[in-house]
Formats: structure tokens, C-alpha cells, sequence
């Protein structure tokens, strides 16, 4: 057996397209897949991007908000965001939020979780 961590401490700040937060990656699949520990503090920012594959947003922590071009929703720990590739988007917070990020083009969220 191993132990490993995935705290903000052991990831890396990000800060392309306006963004601020900390990455830490956890896996990269053989596939073009790959997931992270994405760790964005008071006042953290995801800035707009295209997905460049599909995209799954688990938040296990705190709470913030999602926007695309059409539309702004608050999310909290427990709640799944899933972006289709070429889809805009960002995320934000006031106070902190955690989540894993899981990216690959196989991507099905609707055969596993429940629609809020």
C-alpha cells in the first residue's frame, strides 16, 4: 500500500486565461484523458475557456458558481458540472471550493449520476 496527497499544497498555481487558482494533477490516462484536484481560495477564478475535451466538475468542498455563454448557476459540494468539448465556460467563488476535475473524450455522466 502507498498514501499520497492531493492537498492545494502539493499542486501548482495557474493563472492562464485570467484564471487563479491551484492544480493538482492526479492521473493521465493512455487514453486522452487525464484528472485533477483543482483548489481555487477566497476569491478564486477559473477564467472562460473552451473545454478542449469533454469535462466533469466535482465539487467536494465549498461552494461557487458555473457560467456559460448563456447562463450563470451556483454550485456546492455534491454537485457535477459537465461541459461538452468546445463548450465556454468558468467558474468562480466568493469563499473557496474544491473539486476533481476528470477530462476524456469518453465522458458519459448521464449513465452514472443524477441531474440536479
Amino acid at each position: 500500500m502507498q498514501l499520497f496527497r492531493f492537498e492545494k499544497e502539493t499542486g501548482q498555481k495557474v493563472t492562464h486565461f485570467n484564471s487563479n487558482f491551484i492544480m493538482t494533477k492526479i492521473a493521465k490516462l493512455d487514453s486522452p484523458a487525464q484528472i485533477g484536484c483543482m483548489n481555487l481560495g477566497e476569491g478564486g477564478l477559473i477564467g472562460y475557456h473552451q473545454a478542449a475535451v469533454p469535462q466533469l466538475f466535482l465539487i467536494i468542498e465549498g461552494e461557487g458558481w458555473v457560467r456559460t455563454e448563456d447562463e450563470r448557476l451556483s454550485i456546492k459540494k455534491g454537485d457535477a458540472v459537465f461541459w461538452e468539448k468546445g463548450e465556454w465556460h468558468e467558474t468562480g467563488t466568493d469563499n473557496g471550493l474544491t473539486a476533481i476535475s476528470i477530462e476524456s473524450p469518453g465522458l458519459n455522466p448521464e449513465e452514472f449520476l443524477v441531474k440536479r
